[in-house]
């Protein structure tokens, strides 16, 4: 008989947590709800290690944010339709492409059939759908609007995606132009020059100090151990980055340099203030209080310093104060969108004003993506002419030293 943990609140508010067995979730439901026990959270327990390692063998790949995208989409239109929830998600399971997310729906659905909440049964799989997503959810159920906030989230999304792809774009052209160029650099110090550095030495003479700097370049590179080295240094360099990035000073450290890079800095700013405001603004307009929005904001900010900002007003906002005044000390986010902000608190409409900022700054993220690429574009070339200049330079100098012995020689 399988054991089934759960966590449930009692008649006097204390969360219980504990294990019971029964033949089927149901059952161990019905028998919690017997007991006068409101189920946050049931699951079936684990019985050894080999149940994990099946558990761990049984996951297939990950929930995609386009999966999450198309999810939410086609539930808000059969919520709307009048199509019950369980029915919904039964449809969505069949049509998944998915292995990893049709496993997902259906959990979901039979936690839903169980007598969990859709939030509920959807926060027991934070690695399908995020703390956002659920809070959304729980204020659709509490205000019997499910299909507006699912349309809201679909919304929430595609926007989110967009921004990313912009912000994508603007740094895949640099990232794929400069590790061509890294390769072919590689490339000609490993094969091509130490042909020329044989015709040299033939010479005899003293070369040019260029040249003589070039080869010993050359002659380092192309030991087998160096090369593996300098081939391996920007994963290695990107896998010490994330070990640095996991701790909390580090964290801090690298999002504040990020912020202040010359070019990318400014995007990378104006899509946290697009992410911030439209965030922030399609929790409240969904009903999702503030205090719990701002939390909710704060641990999806993907920016410890903007995280730090949301959170500092949170707890302004809890003593009494107002959003927008220690958003203005952060130093992040400009004096227009706070000035805004500021508006929209004493006119009572402030998810509307997060909206209108969001939808501004959309526009600066665009604007400024395509203002980098061709800004960069030029940069990338005089970077990728210099190093194949002076290489070319390099190699030719020698020529020209020996042309002139040679005619030298001729004259006397």
């Amino acid at each position: 008989m399988p054991t089934f943990a759960y966590k449930a609140k009692g008649v006097d508010g204390n969360v219980i947590e504990g294990s019971l067995d029964a033949d089927e979730q149901k059952a161990a439901v019905a028998r919690l709800r017997d007991q006068k026990l409101t189920i946050l959270e049931i699951g079936e327990q684990s019985s050894g290690p080999m149940d994990s390692i099946k558990a761990l063998l049984k996951r297939k790949g990950h929930v995609t944010n386009r999966d999450l995208v198309l999810f939410s989409r086609q539930l808000s239109t059969l919520v709307s339709a009048g199509v019950p929830i369980v029915q919904s998600l039964a449809i969505l399971e069949n049509q998944a492409e998915n292995p990893a997310f049709k496993e997902v729906l259906n959990a979901v659905r039979g936690d839903i059939e169980s007598g969990l909440s859709i939030s509920d049964a959807l926060r027991k799989h934070p690695d399908a759908f995020p703390e956002l997503y659920t809070s959304m959810i729980k204020a659709g159920e509490l205000g019997g609007i499910l299909d507006t906030i699912l349309e809201r989230l679909t919304a929430y999304l595609e926007a989110n995606e967009a921004l990313k792809a912009k912000v994508k774009s603007a740094m895949m052209y640099p990232i794929i132009v400069l590790s061509i160029c890294f390769v072919i650099t590689v490339f000609l110090l490993t094969f091509v020059i130490p042909r020329f550095a044989t015709i040299f030495q033939s010479f005899g003479a003293e070369l040019p100090w260029l040249t003589q700097t070039l080869l010993d370049i050359s002659t380092f590179v192309k030991q087998p151990l160096n090369l593996i080295c300098i081939l391996a240094s920007p994963f290695a360099g990107y896998k010490i980055l994330g070990r640095v990035y996991k701790t909390p000073g580090g964290q801090k450290f690298l999002d504040t340099k990020l912020l202040q890079m010359p070019l990318f800095g400014i995007i990378l700013k104006k899509v946290a203030v697009a992410r911030f405001t439209r965030t922030l603004g399609t929790l409240i307009k969904s009903g999702v209080p503030i205090l719990q929005a701002l939390e909710t904001v704060a641990s999806t900010a993907g920016n410890v310093v903007i995280a730090e900002a949301v959170l500092s007003a949170r707890e302004n906002i809890r003593e009494g104060g107002h959003l927008s005044d220690p958003l203005k000390k952060s130093g992040v986010f400009p004096n227009m969108v706070t000035a805004m902000i500021s508006v929209g608190e004493e006119t009572g409409a402030l998810d509307a004003m997060l909206s209108k900022i969001a939808d501004f700054y959309d526009q600066e993220v665009d604007t400024a993506v395509k203002g980098l690429t061709s800004l960069i574009e030029p940069i990338v070339i005089v970077v990728m002419g210099t190093i194949v200049g002076t290489i070319v330079a390099a190699m030719f100098l020698p020529m020209f030293g020996m042309g002139e012995l040679a005619g030298n020689m001729e004259g006397k």
